[in-house]
């Protein structure tokens, strides 16, 4: 059934457990892949926020997983946009739909949050490893880095919204993990206040949007997971000038792990939705 295969895939993505996201998915209701699938299935225009500052860049982790759920969404038909800042908006336009949001100013981010959401219309929003804003209303990297004055505010836009939200994170710093505050707390990071209806957690935010693809390809029946372009994808950021968000350097590389194991994940990936039970009926 579709609760077996998210709960295959939910272990699947934590199973390196690189920032203790293994403790994190302990405390959240099993299925959550499912039930944000499920939410996105019943959409039609979807917001997707991502983009986090590395230096004067941004890094591979988050846009790559943010391209392949548009690229899905529009393969169903719906109406995805990409939400980020500079410099990842200029990097992205032309080639998506883009709504840019503004640099770091909080009290402006909420005013933007109400015009983008009334303007439109969305039937769900999702957060892919974008900085949520701790409780002191500044962001932070996994090194503990003010990173404040180089961050777009997304924040409101799940805050504000009326329709539901979605975050996917792997380290605790993230929009989304403000659901699971008292665990995150536990973790060694200053952690993200921000709260989403479904939260999504991996070892790399991009498998989370992986997770995500391939468990609405089997809801809604079509192989998903067949258009994720990963190799391509991270050679189109690289040549656009991002960086590992780990080793801060231009490489085809996600959080320090080379290609080929973001490839190996999405192998392993397809290979559950294969494995489940022919004659099964779609829940």
């Amino acid at each position: 059934m579709n609760q077996q295969l998210s709960e295959a895939v939910e272990a699947l993505l934590v199973e390196r457990d690189l920032r203790q996201m293994a403790r994190l998915r302990a405390v959240l209701q099993p299925g959550y892949l499912l039930r944000a699938a499920q939410l996105l299935a019943q959409s039609q225009r979807i917001l997707i926020g991502t983009g986090f500052p590395v230096g004067d860049t941004f890094e591979t982790d988050g846009p790559l997983g943010a391209i392949a759920l548009y690229d899905a969404l529009q393969t169903l038909g719906k109406d995805p946009v990409i939400a980020c800042a500079n410099p990842l908006a200029d990097a992205l336009d032309g080639d998506y739909r883009v709504l840019r949001i503004t640099a770091f100013d909080v009290a402006q981010g909420r005013r933007d949050a109400a015009r983008d959401l009334a303007a439109g219309n969305y039937d769900a929003v999702v957060s892919i490893e974008r900085p949520g804003l701790a409780d002191d209303d500044h962001y932070y990297n996994m090194r503990g880095e003010d990173i404040s004055p180089r961050c777009g505010v997304f924040d409101f836009h799940l805050l504000q919204a009326t329709c539901p939200t979605i975050g996917i994170g792997d380290g605790g710093n993230e929009i989304g993990m403000g659901k699971i505050a008292d665990a995150v707390a536990a973790l060694d990071i200053r952690g993200a206040t921000t709260t989403c209806d479904e939260l999504l957690v991996a070892d790399v935010s991009n498998w989370g949007a992986y997770g995500l693809i391939a468990v609405l390809g089997d809801l809604v029946q079509q192989p998903l997971l067949q258009g994720v372009r990963h190799r391509e994808t991270l050679a189109y950021l690289s040549a656009r000038g991002s960086v590992d968000g780990v080793t801060r350097e231009n490489t085809l590389t996600e959080d320090g792990l080379p290609i080929e194991t973001g490839e190996a994940l999405l192998c392993r990936l397809s290979l559950l939705c294969q494995a489940r039970p022919t004659g099964v009926t779609h829940a």
